[in-house]
């Protein structure tokens, strides 16, 4: 099946890797793929080598330039499926796809990872009356599409899926002397944007609390983006320079995770959290929020330990449990790696993502009519 992706991020997020994980993974299984990227994105510096590659990424979201080219695209390469990865490659793919004349249109498939709601707007309904179905990476995420008024039936749940060979083979990075922390220190991580949604200021909260207990802990924070003043200011309130670090944004994210101790995702909303995905295949063990399609991702008391979002004392009680017990380190850590191979493999994800495709490719217009405004 040859299927066409699009993806207009010009950062390196989840959403992302999942596009790289896709696309390689498909044309591994013998599946021709193309993929559609900003010209000067992260991601397509990452998948140069040994990819159909076409730098293409719209201005605006309704750039009828980028949408008159990609149609010309489409009705030269004639792909079965063409897979929109970001809420802007959806509004591309479904103006170049109404701008086609050919009779037989390929279906559009959109992914849906965050667990905001759809804009009740005039742009917005049309822009989602263009998909045929959309691959939700969490069902949290699916629930909330059909509360918007997106018919069930073009709805499904396909959750994100790691690399696990490729976490296994990265090299681990040394923090501590990269950093210069103590030799001995304990490393609680996280890595997500400098966003309000990722809660940082509610991690550097619980840092103050757990550094009363646990002197030696080090918190570092990989990302970047618009907090990162805010949160620098917040560090210094705490005097807690010496204790929480901003490292920015780090490529080689997977040998950070071999670096932590312990991973904490402190995010308000979200949808699934792919870095989860990392800390579980890096056989670490979770502190995380209970929102979104977390609770369907970390298992509380086996895998790691779920607190309220915004509960700096009962996140900072969880992360006190952890560094004073490496015996239950251990063990919630390698639950999550079993957790991980069982259930959110990269072939796992590829193999459901290959029967969306071929259902959608077989009835790629559901008779429901989309009730987008159901909330507003």
């Amino acid at each position: 099946m040859f299927s066409l992706h699009i993806d207009t991020a010009r950062t390196w997020r989840g959403g992302q890797n999942q596009v790289l994980v896709t696309v390689l993974g498909l044309r591994s299984l013998g599946h021709r793929t193309m993929l559609v990227a900003h010209p000067g994105g992260e991601l397509r510096q990452r998948a140069q080598e040994g990819l159909d590659l076409i730098p293409l990424a719209p201005r605006t979201e309704m750039d009828l330039n980028a949408a008159w080219r990609l149609s010309r695209l489409l009705k030269q390469l004639k792909p079965d499926i063409v897979h929109a990865h970001d809420p802007h490659g959806v509004a591309m793919a479904g103006l170049a796809l109404s701008m086609s004349t050919q009779l037989a249109k390929p279906p559009l498939v959109a992914s849906r990872r965050v667990d905001f709601h759809l804009r009740n707007s005039s742009l917005s309904r049309w822009k989602y009356r263009q998909v045929d179905c959309f691959i939700c990476a969490s069902e949290a995420i699916r629930q909330m599409l059909v509360a918007d008024g997106v018919p069930a039936a073009r709805t499904v749940t396909v959750h994100e899926g790691i690399d696990l060979e490729r976490m296994a083979t990265a090299p681990p990075v040394n923090l501590h002397e990269e950093l210069f922390l103590p030799h001995q220190a304990p490393i609680v991580g996280n890595v997500a944007a400098l966003v309000p949604h990722k809660g940082q200021r509610h991690f550097v909260e619980a840092a103050a609390l757990v550094v009363r207990k646990v002197a030696d802990a080090r918190f570092v924070i990989a990302g970047e983006g618009e907090l990162r003043p805010a949160l620098e200011r917040q560090i210094r309130e705490h005097r807690l320079e010496k204790h929480v670090l901003l490292a920015g944004f780090r490529p080689d994210v997977l040998s950070l995770h071999k670096a932590f101790d312990i991973f904490v995702m402190s995010s308000i909303t979200e949808g699934l959290g792919t870095s989860l995905l990392d800390a579980m295949a890096a056989a670490r063990p979770i502190v995380a929020t209970t929102t979104g399609g977390i609770p369907e991702v970390v298992v509380d008391g086996v895998t790691g330990f779920l607190v309220a979002p915004r509960d700096d004392a009962a996140m900072a009680a969880a992360i006190v449990k952890l560094l004073k017990d490496p015996d239950l380190r251990q063990r919630m850590g390698q639950a999550g790696l079993a957790r991980a191979r069982e259930l959110f493999s990269a072939e796992r994800m590829l193999k459901e993502t290959l029967k969306v495709y071929q259902r959608v490719a077989l009835h790629p217009h559901v008779e429901d009519d989309l009730e987008l405004g159901a909330r507003s």
